[in-house]
């Protein structure tokens, strides 16, 4: 399956990430979410010494290779969870973080990836590395009580029980292998509201389960701890509760760092969302909230 290689997406809240991040000459900053390379070229084209972007999505890095051309050892593109950041990061080494966590409209877009209920493809969802199981191994072999579980958690859906079951009980006569297959199901148990397809929580929560999203978040906050300076700067993007609770959640915590009691220090009073233009644009960026802190001494 061939992909788009050219890098041509425009990210959520770019405007308002760079006015927070505040990128200067000379300093070095991680992409934790390179995606299409919106952030990292923003960010570049504001002077940064050199952007050190991740992703799990090979796909993503294989998109990278027109920054390498274009900004040359300006850039660096790891291909790797961010999760993973210290593996190849030094202490204090960076000057700010900026993570997207919102799943690529690359990913959504191509059926193959099987993220997409609008679109029949093989129900995969994987990001990447990182992945232990497909959305098709988790639906035709977890028990009722488990996806039940991972559907109310995970994708906040009040019905969850109700799907459960029913794909309990189908999967039986013939297991699930596209996406279209359980949307179809889900549809007919979930109501259907204006502009919100029934099938949205369910999917979101198999995603999240999937690719480990939110142990993956929680633990790249930690290693933000170590790997900003006194005054470095932490940047985020949510795209719903669960993402930004443990956003929140870390912002309030004290941590040690070289001896010294740290916290973060918010830049904006609060959340930072799209503006309706923005949203009319691009309708996917509706539930966007930006985040921004500096790392601070205790007082």
């Amino acid at each position: 399956m061939a992909i788009d290689l050219q890098p041509n997406h425009i990210p959520v809240l770019c405007k308002e990430m760079i006015e927070t991040l505040n990128p200067s000459p000379g300093k070095i900053y991680v992409d934790g979410t390179f995606g299409g390379g919106g952030y990292t070229r923003a960010i570049l084209n504001k002077g940064a010494a050199k952007v050190i972007a991740f992703d799990r999505d090979s796909d993503a890095v294989k998109r990278a290779q027109f920054f390498s051309q274009e900004f040359g050892d300006r850039f660096e593109i790891i291909h790797s969870c961010f999760s993973e950041m210290d593996k190849y990061l030094s202490p204090e080494s960076m000057d700010g973080i900026v993570f997207d966590f919102g799943i690529s409209s690359y990913q959504v877009d191509e059926a193959h990836r099987g993220f997409s209920f609008r679109q029949n493809g093989p129900l995969d969802m994987r990001m990447g590395v990182g992945s232990t199981y497909t959305a098709a191994e988790v639906v035709n072999t977890f028990k009722e009580k488990d996806i039940a579980e991972i559907l109310y958690v995970y994708g906040e859906e009040p019905r969850s029980r109700q799907i459960a079951k029913a794909i309990i009980a189908a999967r039986i006569t013939k297991p699930f292998e596209t996406t279209q297959d359980l949307a179809t199901l889900i549809r007919k148990i979930v109501p259907g509201q204006d502009g919100f397809d029934p099938a949205t929580l369910a999917f979101q929560g198999l995603r999240i389960f999937v690719n480990n999203e939110l142990i993956e978040i929680e633990r790249a906050l930690q290693l933000s701890n170590q790997l900003l300076p006194i005054g470095g700067r932490l940047i985020t993007v949510a795209f719903h509760a669960l993402e930004d609770r443990l956003v929140k959640n870390h912002s309030k915590m004290a941590f040690n760092h070289q001896d010294l009691l740290c916290t973060y220090s918010s830049i904006n009073r609060k959340a930072i969302a799209p503006s309706l233009g923005e949203i009319r644009s691009n309708p996917r960026c509706r539930s966007g909230k930006l985040r921004g802190f500096v790392k601070e001494v205790k007082r």
